[in-house]
């Protein structure tokens, strides 16, 4: 019966519903399109680190856990490899090159990436081969630089390094290409550890080494017990290191907190609006229907019905403009250019269109509040 008369008078008046509906819609295009973003500038900060085969990460001590501040000689890494209880580990290293696409184009910023071939940080080819340590001008790209250059596997690739005072071009050639691992917004290319070290900014071209300084080294352990074991005996055996876990590193991330902190009091921010603009409308719908609630009370109707018919209405509209807002939102996700960092997850989508929907009945609840509080014989002005 409650639901009968909800869609009986949704029905009579459906330009008003269907309106309330598009402002709902609003609403939830404008939550998922925050949840989206958030998602995907974290998804730019942490890609690379997030997917890394790993399940420790060697820091040098007191770095905060940043791959920036952090410096390892690279003895440590052979000294951590020989550790009781590590499966594997993996010296990784970090800086920034420009890729030269074309003369009278602008050079793509790239994070250039150095890694030990087939140890953990080293990412898996998705086209093509994985990264070897010879020949030494190969290099693996992600498909984000791929998409970016318009690259393919067996391409040649030139890249921009400062050397001392001057910009030289190097030329690699594409032996991969794996799934996006932007690192720092920035798409990547990886190299061997001593590639990266000969190609990588520096101060002195000449300065180079086959065992360069490090910024972090990747761990993995043979099993669960071990990583608790490695986490107390790595800091032991080896001066001057931290241990953490991969998502405790990006989320150390210079301003990745303050950036998600950001972006979900927004997305608060408008689910409470959303709350209280539908509270506020069913509220308005229950003060121009006085005399029908009243009636339905006066012909014997219990407070149960006229809240079940309340709470009815809610969610039918509510579910309407969710499903038009959901909608609308992918319609315009894809019609945004590539370099906009929108990124959607089931997770998230879903736990955005579960709360969309819940805060209809939250915000209506004053509504059947005061739809209990009528007195038939008052409403019908008796």
């Amino acid at each position: 019966m409650a639901i009968y008369l909800s869609f009986k008078e949704i029905w009579r008046n459906r330009t008003k519903y269907f309106l309330f509906s598009l402002v709902i819609a609003l609403i939830s295009v404008l939550v998922l399109f925050t949840a989206g973003l958030g998602e995907g500038l974290a998804t730019n900060n942490k890609e690379y680190l997030e997917k890394l085969d790993a399940d420790l990460l060697v820091f040098q001590t007191n770095a905060n856990y940043s791959t920036i501040e952090s410096r390892l000689d690279y003895k440590k890494y052979k000294r951590t490899r020989r550790i009781e209880g590590i499966a594997d580990a993996g010296p990784i290293a970090f800086s920034n090159v420009k890729v030269v696409v074309n003369p009278s184009e602008e050079p793509v910023d790239v994070s250039f990436i150095g890694v030990e071939p087939a140890r953990p940080g080293a990412p898996k080819a998705l086209l093509g081969h994985d990264l070897k340590s010879y020949p030494s001008k190969i290099a693996l790209i992600d498909q984000n630089t791929a998409d970016l250059i318009d690259a393919k596997v067996g391409d040649k690739i030139t890249i921009k390094s400062t050397q001392g005072t001057e910009d030289k071009l190097f030329e690699l050639t594409v032996t991969g290409i794996a799934d996006g691992q932007r690192y720092f917004f920035r798409p990547s290319i990886f190299v061997s550890l001593s590639t990266w070290d000969k190609l990588r900014p520096k101060s002195d071209p000449d300065n180079y080494t086959t065992q360069p300084v490090l910024n972090i080294i990747a761990v993995k352990a043979e099993d669960i017990v071990s990583t608790s074991y490695l986490e107390n005996a790595i800091p032991t055996i080896i001066d001057d290191v931290e241990l953490t876990d991969i998502k405790t590193a990006y989320e150390s991330a210079p301003g990745y907190s303050e950036q998600q902190g950001t972006l979900n009091t927004i997305k608060g921010f408008t689910f409470l609006i959303g709350t209280l603009v539908i509270g506020g409308f069913f509220q308005i719908q229950i003060l121009q229907k006085l005399p029908q609630i009243g009636m339905l009370k006066a012909i014997g109707a219990p407070n149960r019905l006229v809240s079940a018919a309340v709470i009815s209405q809610i969610i039918i509209v509510s579910l309407i403009g969710v499903i038009i807002g959901t909608l609308a939102t992918f319609a315009l996700a894809v019609t945004l250019p590539s370099n906009v960092p929108v990124y959607f997850t089931a997770s998230s989508v879903t736990a955005t269109i579960i709360t969309l929907l819940l805060i209809g009945p939250i915000g209506g609840m004053l509504s059947i509040r005061m739809a209990h509080k009528i007195e038939p014989l008052t409403a019908l002005d008796m």
